[in-house]
C-alpha cells in the first residue's frame, strides 16, 4: 500500500491501485486522467480536495461505480484515516483491490451496506 497516493478524489483507492508506479493520483497535476474526470473538475471547481467532502450524495462520474462511491460514504461517515487503515488491513489479510485489471473484491458488491460491513470487517456478513 502506498498511503501517501490516498483516495482519489472520487473515491477510488490510489493507495492500493496496481498502477501506481507511474501515476502521481489525482491530487497530482500529472494525472492522467485530469482533463476528462467529472469528479476532478467538480471538486476543484468547489473548493475541495475530494468528493467525501461534499454535502451532496452525488453519483456522477465514476461515482456511479459502487466501489468509489462506498468509499466515499464510509469516509464521509467514519473519516478518512478509518477508510486508510481499513484498507490496509484488508489488504495485509489478503483482500485485493485489483485482479486482472480493475476487477477486485471490492467489486463484488450491488449493496451499499453490505460493502460497508466488508471493508469494516474484512469479511461478508
Amino acid at each position: 500500500m502506498k498511503r501517501e497516493l490516498g483516495i482519489a478524489r472520487c473515491g477510488l483507492a490510489c493507495c492500493l491501485c496496481s498502477e501506481n508506479d507511474h501515476c502521481d493520483g489525482c491530487h497530482s497535476e500529472k494525472c492522467p486522467d485530469k482533463e476528462w474526470c467529472e469528479n476532478r473538475k467538480c471538486s476543484m471547481a468547489k473548493g475541495i480536495s475530494s468528493c467525501f467532502q461534499c454535502e451532496s450524495d452525488c453519483h456522477k462520474g465514476l461515482l456511479s461505480n459502487i466501489k468509489p462511491y462506498v468509499f466515499t460514504l464510509f469516509a464521509k461517515q467514519y473519516g478518512l484515516e478509518a477508510l486508510m487503515g481499513c484498507l490496509e488491513r484488508n489488504e495485509t489479510n489478503g483482500i485485493v483491490y485489483h485482479r486482472q485489471g480493475i476487477c477486485g473484491e471490492y467489486d463484488d458488491f450491488d449493496d451499499v451496506e453490505e460493502l460497508i460491513n466488508f471493508i469494516k470487517n474484512g469479511k461478508c456478513t
